[in-house]
């Protein structure tokens, strides 16, 4: 096993962890650490993604479910549109993409590229989401008004953009929750881990159609994941996680534009 790939299990690790602490954002990290450490083509990387961040938002919402703080009627309303979408995009919609999309100046973007500077897009909006971080909690007692079209269009939105970077989408999950079905943030966030791991799931379902996956690493690279969601929610009990997030915003930010230098230039 090369250095670099000892670096991409350990980063597994810090994704899990990432995940166990804040509810959200960890999973953004995946890819990148597949693609960049672990040397898996795109296309590939993103269903492995998938199935990881599914396996270990599983774990944490299990644990949520545990102590009542998933609402389940949410999770439903918002789950059916993603996960039809997240499949149908995972299914029909990227092995629909073309090898080469088209040149420009003599550079050729190709399917791979695409989809890491499509990625790089949504980690740059995730980080700016996550270090403005103004999302208010609804008022102690206030009804709880479900905006169910609302939230059934976000879903379908999300589970788009899920099955084309394989990321979770906590960053749009968790304001929907609160703005639309004025959820608590304690409860968006562990309900967004249950939404999470069954579009995301599912969404794998669809490429294990279409692509050949090495169960062996992809299992041993999930159970170092899942030991850190672990960790992370122990570490929840001691550290804010508002804290860090700010912290891990300016994170994703600077991997967002590496990744569209790189993917520029290389």
């Amino acid at each position: 096993m090369e250095p670099i790939q000892i670096l991409g299990y350990i980063g597994a690790l810090l994704t899990g962890v990432v995940l166990g602490l804040i509810g959200g954002g960890g999973s953004i990290l995946t890819v990148p650490i597949l693609v960049y450490l672990m040397y898996i083509n795109p296309v590939t990387a993103t269903a492995y993604s998938l199935f990881v961040v599914g396996v270990s938002a599983l774990i944490g919402a299990f644990r949520n479910i545990q102590k009542g703080l998933v609402d389940f009627r949410t999770a439903i309303v918002f789950a059916i549109p993603a996960f039809i979408a997240v499949y149908a995009t995972r299914k029909f919609l990227v092995p629909a993409i073309p090898d080469n999309l088209f040149s420009f100046y003599g550079f050729t973007v190709t399917k791979d590229i695409a989809i890491m500077l499509f990625f790089a897009i949504i980690m740059f909006i995730a980080s700016i989401y996550i270090i403005r971080d103004r999302s208010k909690e609804p008022l102690e007692g206030s009804k709880i008004a479900f905006n169910y079209p609302l939230i059934m269009i976000e879903g379908g939105i999300v589970g788009v953009l899920t099955g084309i970077v394989g990321a979770g989408g906590g960053f749009l999950i968790i304001p929907a929750l609160v703005l639309l079905a004025k959820l608590p943030m304690k409860k968006a966030v562990a309900t967004s881990l249950l939404i999470i791991a069954i579009k995301s799931l599912i969404g794998f379902i669809g490429d294990v159609e279409n692509l050949e996956i090495d169960w062996i690493f992809l299992l041993s690279f999930t159970s170092i994941s899942i030991i850190g969601i672990f960790i992370g929610i122990y570490l929840s009990n001691f550290i804010k996680g508002k804290k860090l997030k700010k912290g891990f915003g300016w994170f994703v930010l600077l991997m967002a534009i590496y990744i569209i230098i790189k993917e520029l230039t290389s």
